[in-house]
């Protein structure tokens, strides 16, 4: 996962990733995660429409979710990076445990 930059586009809060190809994508920040006193986002792709035909098979209907770490940098601004496996897995409870109490 690459750094972002954070941008306001038509009144939407987005995160725009650069992956190591140098491919952009956005997302939006669903909710914010705390685990260990840090904070990971939820994002979710934020995809361009397009018309569907029959039997569409572009993948536009999945979502693509990713779990971000928040950290501040040396500018003191916000940025998203990969969380580390053990991190990962304990967001991963976290909000599997919010989907229980939410039920």
């Amino acid at each position: 996962m690459a750094k972002h930059n954070e941008e306001i586009l038509d009144d939407d809060f987005l995160v725009e990733m650069t992956d190591t190809e140098g491919n952009v994508f956005y997302y939006s920040e669903e909710m914010i995660i705390p685990v260990d006193g840090e904070n990971f986002a939820l994002l979710v792709e934020v995809k361009d429409e397009h018309e569907h035909g029959e039997g569409c098979n572009c993948g536009c209907e999945d979502d693509d979710v990713i779990i971000a770490k928040i950290v501040v940098n040396a500018d003191g601004e916000e940025e998203y990076i990969e969380p580390t496996d053990e991190e990962f897995e304990k967001v991963q409870e976290a909000y599997e445990k919010l989907l229980d109490e939410e039920e």
